[in-house]
């Protein structure tokens, strides 16, 4: 696994508004398919069942199970699992492009569930706009008509919708392909297409789901560096599916892990690397380099005022990675002080940050213990 594909953007964008109301809300999310699938979710004995059991008691399969969390506003929220873990059905629940079977979806506080079509309409046109993993583009129409065709859709005049598409084309990098159709582009310059697409209805929050998963490796990481450019000017919120751990690290700001329809631990990259939840999440992250997502503030001692090297190492900030801080410290042979805000809150050393490397507890260290 490259470090490229493993860093996450640590400090790259701003910190979500967890203070604010959530974007997304979701509260006991079921979905549950085959004959009869309602009772399930209210029958204690049926849920308790695993997959297998509920498909041969009930022919049911229970894609969602009792899902609950929030999307604060400008997060990029991750939903990571292995095929079959039920992730992009939830994602698609969260617009009802799928009916959920029970539970509850609110965005900014108004229930999905309960709006008509008119409203589900408004929801899926202005306020969240999905970026799928086969593009969905038109073959006879431009680059520049394609990601004008929501604008359309809207009943936005022509050269207004052009000039707002020129512009979306020109932020995601295609700025002189206007005039192309899509079989003239690459794989991954389609991609941007379906983003820019995604992009000029200007939503609130932008649902991808696996878009970057049939790309090639190196074209997969310039788009993932393109979403991650766009976050952070922008602050957009972003709710992403996707198998590969790597981008989920790299992207996330939370991730939700899921397995079987559950969501088996939600946290942030270095919560899931540095703590996993079980022995499932654990084998999950086994070959992540820690180094290169625990921050130092999980590697730090406090400052010994008798030692005159704590005091001449180098600064680093708090959400640095261990990486970084190994590189600071092997540059000059001192141990980093980790400031925030001219304040010293520790310093790490050598021991501390091999103990990371390791997955050995460090003696000393002031910040949560990395099993």
């Amino acid at each position: 696994m490259s470090e490229a594909a493993t860093t996450p953007r640590t400090g790259s964008v701003p910190e979500p508004a967890t203070s604010a109301a959530p974007v997304f809300s979701v509260q006991n999310l079921w979905k549950v398919f085959g004959p009869k699938c309602e009772q399930v979710p209210g029958d204690p004995e049926l849920t308790a069942l695993d997959p297998a059991e509920l498909r041969e008691r009930t022919g049911c399969t229970a894609a969602v199970r009792d899902v609950s969390f929030e999307v604060n506003k400008g997060e990029v929220f991750v939903v990571m699992g292995l095929s079959g873990s039920g992730k992009s059905t939830l994602v698609r629940c969260l617009t009802r492009l799928i009916e959920p079977t029970s539970g509850s979806v609110a965005i900014d506080g108004e229930d999905v569930l309960a709006m008509d079509k008119a409203r589900l309409r408004e929801l899926r046109r202005h306020r969240a706009s999905m970026v799928f993993q086969h593009f969905g583009l038109l073959p006879h129409r431009t680059v520049l008509d394609n990601v004008a065709y929501g604008l359309e859709i809207q009943g936005v005049g022509k050269a207004e919708r052009r000039e707002r598409a020129a512009e979306v084309v020109a932020k995601v990098g295609l700025e002189g392909l206007e005039a192309r159709k899509p079989g003239q582009l690459s794989g991954g310059q389609q991609q941007r297409v379906g983003l820019a697409r995604a992009l000029a209805a200007d939503p609130e929050v932008l649902l991808f789901d696996e878009p970057f998963s049939a790309l090639d490796p190196l074209i997969r990481r310039d788009m993932q560096e393109e979403v991650v450019r766009l976050h952070r000017e922008e602050g957009r919120t972003m709710v992403f599916i996707t198998h590969d751990l790597s981008e989920a690290l790299k992207l996330g700001d939370r991730i939700a892990l899921m397995r079987d329809g559950r969501v088996v631990q939600l946290g942030t990259p270095e919560e899931i690397v540095g703590s996993p939840a079980d022995d499932y999440v654990r084998d999950f992250v086994r070959d992540v380099p820690r180094e290169q997502v625990i921050t130092v503030r999980s590697a730090m001692r406090p400052v010994d005022p008798a030692s005159s090297d704590d005091e001449r190492g180098p600064a680093v900030a708090p959400d640095a990675t261990v990486s970084e801080a190994i590189e600071a410290v092997a540059r000059t042979g001192f141990p980093a002080r980790v400031m925030d805000d001219g304040r010293c809150l520790g310093v790490v050393d050598q021991e501390h940050l091999l103990g990371v490397v390791a997955g050995v507890p460090a003696r000393g260290a002031t910040g949560e213990v990395v099993k």
